[in-house]
């Protein structure tokens, strides 16, 4: 072809399919030519289950009251308007996405039809492993069945609480086969700290591969299951504590936790707090706290340094990491105990403290995991550092775990609570 042929046919109208010619190079032919060319945007195909991952990280993260609806859409790239497309409000997400994982969670305890014949202890273990496998799975919205479930309305509780039951049912029948001389509540506390040692990934974001953290949590939970707890006991009685009228900021922090624990941070005002400490109006609490969130990092403050300051004198008045661990457990069980309202808040409010607070706090509660951490690898050698990490999360969050199914009856008393932490910490043979 010579260039003059090309030129022509570079220069000539293009032709519709109907054979009638379109202007080649004026604005209007550019313009429609642009539009032909640009690509066409389609919603994808998974939309609703990116918006459900997204809004189960989001309120795993900053709690059901700490998101909302353009949170969200802004972190998937997509309009508020594109967002109530599929939900058409924030508690239809919130709801959708709790009853899922709560519903997956009862499905996988359910024994499945070529382990139905297996040994007792194998059946446990395989219906554990089962459960981890889910939570690993689902290990931000496991964080809405764990401290997020009394905002959802009562029928939807309703049902989120038929699910856990269901679990737990699950997990005494299996235990029960495996250990028929354990009964009644002895059982219940056990079945309790094997779902705790399991869900506890969900309070803290420290990583493992996926394989090896099964691993850890089904050995962990297999440690638990052997235990023999020690006769109850008598309960030990909580002295109440005195606070003298002139400390009006003590009296206020202590009130402002209880009605935290009982209604939860977002249904709590600074008038219900002056209420309750006995003060005129709620003018007074400004007085002592910037507000309620201040209020709220003052308490956080404390259930940190509590944990922190242990430590040191623990190590140094021990003959070894051994003696220092069963120090550190013995004052945290101990301290738990008597602040049992402060320490559940400390799980379930913490995206409510300030930002600027957060990052202290934080680095207050990594310092002393790793110190325990420490302390658990100089015991048993063979673990990673991460690991250990776990099991110091695990153990932690197993006295608030018990101390919210059982309260302060005698059947999770102190020394079965500082037991299970050593089972937890040590493992079977080693507690």
């Amino acid at each position: 072809m010579s260039v003059d042929n090309r030129r022509v046919r570079a220069s000539a109208p293009p032709v519709r399919a109907n054979g009638r010619e379109e202007p080649g190079n004026d604005a209007a032919g550019k313009k429609e030519n642009a539009a032909v060319a640009r690509p066409v945007r389609r919603r994808p195909k998974n939309r609703r289950a990116q918006i459900a991952a997204a809004a189960a990280n989001a309120f795993g993260a900053l709690g059901y009251h700490g998101v909302s609806m353009e949170d969200i859409a802004g972190g998937l790239g997509i309009s508020s308007a594109a967002l109530y497309r599929h939900y058409p409000s924030k508690y239809a997400l919130f709801q959708e996405e709790s009853l899922r994982v709560g519903q997956a969670m009862a499905d996988a305890v359910r024994i499945a039809p070529e382990v139905a014949e297996d040994e007792p202890e194998q059946r446990l273990r395989s219906v554990s492993a089962a459960l981890c496998a889910v939570t690993v799975a689902n290990r931000a919205s496991v964080a809405l069945v764990r401290w997020e479930g009394r905002y959802l309305e009562p029928a939807d509780r309703e049902i989120r609480d038929g699910q856990q039951n269901a679990v737990l049912a699950a997990l005494g029948t299996q235990l029960a086969a495996y250990r028929p001389e354990v009964r009644g509540q002895d059982r219940q506390v056990l079945v309790v700290a094997l779902l705790s040692v399991i869900t506890s990934i969900a309070d803290h974001h420290a990583t493992l591969p996926t394989k090896a953290l099964a691993g850890l949590l089904v050995t962990t939970a297999m440690d638990l299951a052997a235990v023999s707890l020690p006769a109850p006991g008598d309960v030990e009685p909580v002295r109440p504590v005195e606070i003298p009228e002139s400390f009006k900021h003590e009296l206020l922090l202590r009130k402002g936790v209880e009605l935290f624990h009982a209604r939860g941070y977002p249904n709590v005002s600074v008038e219900d707090i002056a209420t309750a400490a006995g003060l005129s109006a709620a003018s007074a609490v400004y007085r002592f706290y910037r507000g309620k969130s201040d209020l709220l990092a003052a308490a956080f403050r404390r259930a940190a340094e509590r944990v922190s300051s242990a430590i040191g004198p623990a190590v140094a008045g021990a003959a070894g990491p051994r003696e220092a661990l069963d120090s550190l457990i013995h004052q945290y069980v101990e301290g738990s105990f008597a602040e049992r309202e402060l320490t559940f808040v400390y799980y379930t409010e913490f995206q409510h403290v300030p930002a600027e607070e957060r990052a202290a706090l934080r680095n207050v509660q990594r310092l002393s995991v790793e110190e325990w951490a420490r302390l658990v690898r100089e015991v048993r050698p063979e673990l990673s550092g991460p690991q250990a990490r776990f099991l110091v999360h695990a153990a932690f969050a197993l006295v608030v775990d018990l101390g919210r199914a059982f309260g302060t009856v005698a059947t999770a008393s102190q020394e079965r609570v500082s037991l299970l932490m050593r089972t937890i910490l040590y493992g079977h043979r080693l507690r």
